[in-house]
């Protein structure tokens, strides 16, 4: 390494959101480098530009990126500890009304909550559950159930209760730190989008990588 030559270090996410359609370095990646005037320099150098076509999703190779970096810095040594393919999600930000926003959270609430019960309900059918209450009670106490007994009360109660510690939260308030299970599945979900994302646009040849043209805007500051 020549003794002049400095280290730039930088850090993409895999996926990245971004509400403007002229993309700078600095709003794909993070960076550090012990020459700090050309830290902000860095950051405004524009990479792609969003087109008005609809197309919302792009994946640059973080080999463009550096690419871009040596054509202004060419003597730069580029130390990437982050993704070698970033997904950048452009984001429209003309916000809907509040009443459109209240009729999906009224929707998507209702249908969570009769999905819920009728899994349950089903559940309950097919493994006969309040003939097996009957049973027990009967053999407990001698005498047939007259409608609700002790053992479907606590049976509910004990259903909502194994619900909501399973699920680690109610409403906003979380009982542990660690991560409920829907957060779980829903970061597994959103890497495998990532994973097919990336896949799929490295074999049609749209992944914006070193050697392709550079079709989604220009680089140059």
């Amino acid at each position: 390494m020549a003794a002049n030559q400095e280290t730039l270090y930088i850090k993409g996410d895999r996926d990245v959101e971004v509400t403007k359609t002229d993309i700078t370095l600095g709003d794909i990646v993070s960076m550090e480098c012990s020459n700090k005037e050309v830290i902000p320099k860095l950051k405004a150098m524009k990479i792609l530009k969003i087109p008005d076509n609809g197309r919302q999703r792009f994946v640059i190779s973080i080999l463009k990126i550096i690419a871009c970096i040596h054509e202004k810095y060419p003597n730069m040594d580029v130390q990437n500890l982050g993704e070698t393919d970033i997904i950048i999600t452009y984001e429209n930000q003309k916000t809907k009304g509040m009443a459109s926003h209240l009729i999906k959270i009224g929707f998507v609430s209702v249908l969570t909550f009769v999905g819920a019960a009728f899994s349950i309900m089903a559940f309950n059918n097919d493994v006969s559950i309040v003939k097996l209450f009957s049973k027990i009670y009967k053999f407990m106490t001698g005498a047939a159930p007259q409608g609700w007994s002790i053992l479907e009360v606590s049976y509910s109660v004990g259903i909502t209760i194994g619900i909501l510690l399973f699920f680690n939260h109610f409403g906003k308030k979380k009982f542990t730190v660690d991560p409920t299970p829907l957060e779980v599945q829903m970061r597994t979900y959103e890497n495998e989008i990532q994973t097919t994302l990336v896949e799929n646009a490295s074999r049609r040849g749209e992944e914006l990588d070193v050697g392709t043209s550079n079709y989604i805007g220009t680089h140059r500051s």
